[in-house]
């Protein structure tokens, strides 16, 4: 049988207590953290997978388009 082959955006974070959060924006749920960039990829490679497994359909994954950062002052 062959596997599929998907490939997902991973948004990556840090926080301010310094750790990377991976977050996947086509998976509703589906984010983890580290302490390194290389522990939270390999975190998320899991995180997917586990989802994946979860899922009852296979998803759909969004076109990537861009990321911007936007400065707002209130």
């Amino acid at each position: 049988m062959r596997k599929k082959v998907y490939n997902f955006t991973v948004l990556i974070e840090q926080d301010e207590d310094g750790w990377y959060v991976a977050k996947v924006p086509d998976i509703q749920g589906c984010a983890t953290q580290g302490k390194t960039v290389e522990q939270v990829l390999e975190r998320v490679r899991e995180a997917i997978q586990v989802c994946l497994e979860a899922e009852k359909e296979s998803p759909a994954p969004l076109k990537f388009v861009a990321v911007k950062q936007i400065e707002i002052q209130i």
